[in-house]
């Protein structure tokens, strides 16, 4: 049985035994006005963490990171330019460190390429996560302009998580679930996360 790396999540090891198999590539799937990325940002306190955005510049991601509500790590943060998103992506890939997390953010670019290209990317994503008994964690945007290449991500990934922010009265709630898990069982039922700290606000000297 395969060592299990901690998501570093709690309540989500839990409920995986612990974590989830070294080699695997997971597919988070979330809404852009989600809270995905603070489930990335925790992910990053577990251990060294390899975080390609490709959105979003360096500096933008890092800040985010210093100023979460969680408890995070202290990543190193590569930006995705260029033309060549997918070639670029490859070559941050091929450095990975040994037993460490590679967070891609967000996967929609790279998967707008073409589908003989795009399968080549991913088993070789895949046999550099295996080989260096990493964990690779692949933000899928669900938004309007899902990319056709989705469900290739979402097959060819070992674990695919679904996370859904709703606003319930007047808090925020954060659910996973875990339709696929290769290795393990998938989860039955949807884990409740708090991605953030409570703030009580004191709305008695508010002026209509």
């Amino acid at each position: 049985m395969s060592e299990r790396l901690r998501t570093g999540i709690s309540a989500l090891d839990r409920q995986l035994d612990g974590g989830i198999p070294a080699g695997s590539v997971v597919a988070l799937t979330a809404a852009p006005a989600s809270q995905a990325e603070l489930f990335l940002y925790e992910l990053t306190g577990a251990r060294d963490t390899l975080y390609l955005t490709i959105d979003r510049t360096s500096d933008a991601v890092a800040n985010s990171i210093d100023a979460a509500p969680t408890s995070t790590g202290d990543p190193t943060i590569r930006d995705v330019t260029g033309d060549a998103p997918l070639d670029n992506t490859s070559k941050l890939i091929a450095a990975l460190p040994d037993s460490s997390n590679l967070i891609v953010d967000p996967i929609d670019v790279v998967e707008r390429h073409e589908p003989p290209r795009y399968r080549k990317f991913l088993n070789g994503l895949q046999n550099q996560v295996y080989n260096t008994d990493s964990l690779a964690v692949l933000h899928c945007l669900e938004g309007h302009k899902v990319p056709p290449l989705r469900d290739t991500t979402v097959h060819m990934a070992d674990v695919v998580f679904q996370l859904q922010t709703k606003l319930k009265g007047d808090r925020v709630e954060n659910r996973l679930t875990v339709p696929k898990f290769r290795g393990g069982k998938a989860l039955s039922d949807a884990i409740k996360l708090d991605l953030t700290e409570a703030i009580d606000i004191d709305t008695s000297r508010d002026i209509a």
